[in-house]
């Protein structure tokens, strides 16, 4: 089993993963970037939504959103969470390996570092092809990650966040001469912890630029903030979009 397979990680680590914190903070930036505002109605697909984080305000703005996950847990939750705010999206159980949607969607993003989880990376670069192939000619990806040069400011010291009922415990490790990284977590509640790891790739905006382009997207763009400001020293995180070449 991969560890993205691995359920336990998601549900025993929600309290960080899907924190009422992450989940303020995914509402702002959908209320306030410039590079998520849509059209009413715009057709958006979540990649990896895991339990709606983005789905929700995305919905709420007026999209008609659909959320795509490995996991129906987690949909299960998604769709709690929706009926509790009273908003309405579709959610889909697949691997965004080998979901597509010709054409079914004007946006599709994939937020909150959900990209590179694949060893091989083939199949990485599969994920950004299905999502060219599920956009409207002239639709939009975005990709929202800790690149490498955003990731060397994160990378060091072990890094403590309290859960309710105890803290966990999260360490980083560099592996591949920069290729991949590891985070290896600990929750520790009274005299019991819990472990579990997580590796991905992490990619330069140069790396991921180019995999845009091979992936068929134009006019590919990187941007350091949800403000839109440039992906430069001061970048915080690194926001890749490119478009679906329009109709002939």
């Amino acid at each position: 089993m991969d560890w993205y397979e691995d359920l336990s990680l998601w549900s025993g680590f929600s309290a960080v993963l899907f924190s009422p914190e992450r989940e303020r903070a995914a509402a702002d930036v959908v209320a306030t970037s410039p590079l998520l505002a849509f059209p009413p109605g715009t057709r958006v697909l979540d990649q990896c939504c895991g339990v709606g984080v983005y789905t929700v305000p995305l919905a709420r703005h007026g999209y008609r959103t659909t959320g795509v996950d490995l996991h129906p847990e987690l949909l299960e939750r998604a769709g709690l969470v929706c009926a509790e705010a009273k908003v309405e999206a579709a959610f889909v159980q697949a691997d965004v390996r080998e979901y597509v949607a010709p054409d079914a969607f004007d946006v599709v993003l994939n937020m909150y570092t959900s990209f590179g989880y694949f060893e091989d990376p083939e199949e990485n670069l599969q994920v950004l092809r299905n999502a060219c192939e599920s956009l409207a000619p002239g639709g939009r990806l975005i990709v929202d990650l800790l690149s490498k040069e955003t990731y060397a400011s994160w990378v060091g010291p072990p890094k403590i966040v309290d859960v309710p009922g105890g803290m966990v415990v999260m360490r980083d490790h560099i592996l591949d001469d920069w290729s991949r990284y590891r985070t290896d977590w600990t929750l520790v509640r009274g005299n019991t912890a819990e472990h579990s790891s997580l590796t991905c790739w992490v990619y330069s905006a140069t790396e991921l630029r180019a995999m845009f382009e091979q992936a068929g997207f134009e006019n590919v763009e990187c941007f350091g903030d949800w403000d839109g400001g440039p992906y430069d020293g001061g970048a915080t995180r690194l926001i890749v979009r490119g478009s679906k070449a329009p109709s002939a």
